[in-house]
C-alpha cells in the first residue's frame, strides 16, 4: 500500500510513473484518464468494459462505480478484465473512489483470487469521508509495481504528510459516518431521480457514485441551459464522452437538492 496525495493527481501522474506508450480508458469516463496519457505523449485508446475487446496495451484503466454513469461493473467484467491484464502481463488500474457507495461494487483485488500481479485499486477519503481538501488517497495491490512507483514518484516530492495519513488512519478505522454518508446520498438521489422522471427524462445507470447520468434524447447543452433557466447548475456529457447526457451532483445540501426537486416538477 502506498499513500497518495489524493486519488486524482496520483490518476494523472501513473502513466508518467510507469512511462506508458499505450493507455485504455473507458469511453465514458472522468476525463483525467486521457489527460494522464496526454501528459506522457502515450496513445490513448477510449474501450467498452469488455476486455475481450481491448487490444494489446501498457495500462488499462477501470472505475467502478463510474464517474459520471454511476454504473456498477460485474464480477464477470472485472475479472475479464483481471485475465486481460495477467494474460498480457499489462497493468490494471481500478479507481475505486466511489466504492463505499455501491452495496454489490467489489475492489478488482477482491476477485484477483490473492493474485495482485499487475493490479493496481486506486482509493480516495475524499469522498468516502468528506476529506477532499485533505488530498488524502492510497493505492493498494501489487507489491512489486508499487515499489517501483515509490521509487520514482519520491523524486518528485510528492509524499504524503504524516498528519494527513495519521487522519486518514482515523477516518479508515470508522464504517458508521461511511454509512451515513453513502444513506445521505441515497436519499437525496430518490429525491431528484423522482422529480427528473416526472419531467420525461431517461436516467441510465446511476445506481452509485455521487451523480445522477441521465439525458432528454437532446443535445446536452441544450439540456444544461433549460437547468440553468431553473437557476440549477449541472455538467454536459460531452466533458466525459457523451454528447446527449448530462450529469447532476448529489453533493449539494438536503435543502438545496431538495429545491432543485421543487423547481424541475414545478
Amino acid at each position: 500500500m502506498l499513500p497518495s496525495i489524493g486519488s486524482k493527481e496520483f490518476i494523472a501522474l501513473l502513466p508518467t510513473f510507469l512511462q506508458s506508450k499505450k493507455v485504455l480508458y473507458p469511453k465514458i469516463a472522468y476525463p483525467t484518464y486521457l489527460v494522464s496519457a496526454m501528459m506522457v505523449s502515450a496513445e490513448a485508446i477510449p474501450v467498452e468494459i469488455d476486455a475481450n475487446t481491448w487490444p494489446s496495451a501498457d495500462l488499462a484503466w477501470l472505475n467502478s462505480p463510474s464517474n459520471p454513469t454511476g454504473q456498477v461493473q460485474t464480477d464477470d467484467e472485472l475479472k475479464a478484465c483481471i485475465q486481460w491484464a495477467q494474460k498480457s502481463n499489462s497493468i490494471l488500474a481500478s479507481d475505486e473512489c466511489y466504492l463505499s457507495f455501491a452495496k454489490d461494487a467489489k475492489s478488482i483485488l477482491a476477485l484477483a483470487n490473492g493474485n495482485n500481479t499487475g493490479l493496481l485499486a486506486v482509493l480516495s477519503l475524499s469522498k468516502r469521508s468528506n476529506l477532499a481538501g485533505y488530498r488524502a488517497g492510497f493505492v493498494v495491490g501489487d507489491s512489486k509495481l508499487i515499489d517501483q512507483i515509490r521509487q520514482v514518484r519520491k523524486h518528485a516530492g510528492l509524499m504524503v504528510p504524516l498528519p494527513v495519513q495519521q487522519a486518514m488512519i482515523v477516518a479508515l478505522s470508522d464504517e458508521k459516518h461511511v454509512q451515513e454518508q453513502a444513506a445521505r446520498y441515497s436519499a437525496r438521489r430518490n429525491t431528484l431521480k423522482a422529480a427528473l422522471l416526472s419531467k420525461g427524462f431517461k436516467i441510465e445507470h446511476s445506481e452509485a457514485g455521487l451523480y445522477i447520468w441521465c439525458t432528454r434524447g437532446e443535445d446536452g447543452y441544450k439540456t444544461v441551459d433549460y437547468f440553468a433557466q431553473l437557476g440549477i447548475l449541472v455538467t454536459p456529457g460531452a466533458f466525459y464522452g457523451s454528447d446527449n447526457f448530462v450529469r447532476i451532483a448529489l453533493t449539494a445540501s438536503d435543502e438545496k437538492i431538495s429545491q432543485a426537486a421543487t423547481r424541475i416538477t414545478a
